[in-house]
């Protein structure tokens, strides 16, 4: 009974724990996105989350380091986001084009304006920052373009420095849409643009 009731003990101490950096991921989230990253205090993270700020150094030690957690977060449902919109296009070509489009379209999300294009670069650092862009979207943009070449003729071509060309074009689009005096506006504009550029690498 004793060793029952202590591994019941562990997995409530495991849940609380996961609860509270999950609490402190929501906090540090919304406040990055309100107030961006240098307007948000440690002080108020805690009080959101209801949380001590011993609890926000056990389980992320600086507010630098909770900020590059929600920014992997976002960037992981935004890969997902992606994924899915792709999923629905009727040919390899569509289904590219469908997940520049849900990028460009998050770019209009004030929490991916400011945590992902805007801050992380700079609070993170442009190599951290590309380090995780990298993972979750150098992956899909290759793969889309894989499936459009092989499922054209001849012989494809070198297909990684393309993913490359075509993500730095999407983050750039990206950031000329969060940063603009209309982001809808600029949205509509760099997503015909992104099309003509889509069709161009993949013809």
């Amino acid at each position: 009974m004793a060793v029952n009731g202590e591994k019941g003990h562990r997995r409530t101490q495991a849940d609380r724990s996961h609860a509270t950096r999950g609490a402190l991921l929501a906090s540090g989230r919304a406040l990055f996105a309100e107030r961006g990253f240098a307007g948000t205090a440690r002080e108020e993270i805690v009080e959101r989350a209801g949380v001590t700020r011993g609890a926000l150094h056990h389980h992320f030690g600086t507010k630098q380091d909770l900020f590059a957690a929600v920014f992997e977060e976002l960037e992981s449902e935004l890969a997902a986001r992606i994924a899915t919109a792709a999923m629905a296009g009727d040919d390899p070509r569509d289904q590219l084009r469908r997940g520049c489009h849900e990028f460009l379209d998050a770019a209009l999300d004030p929490a991916v304006q400011r945590i992902v294009l805007l801050d992380a670069p700079a609070v993170l650092g442009w190599a951290a920052w590309r380090d995780v862009d990298a993972r979750y979207g150098l992956g899909l943009v290759t793969e889309g373009l894989r499936a459009v070449f092989a499922s054209g003729p001849g012989e494809p071509p070198a297909v990684e420095p393309l993913g490359h060309l075509l993500l730095a074009a999407l983050n750039e689009a990206a950031m000329l849409v969060a940063g603009a005096p209309d982001p809808v506006a600029a949205r509509s504009e760099v997503g015909a643009i992104v099309d003509q550029l889509v069709d161009s690498l993949t013809s």
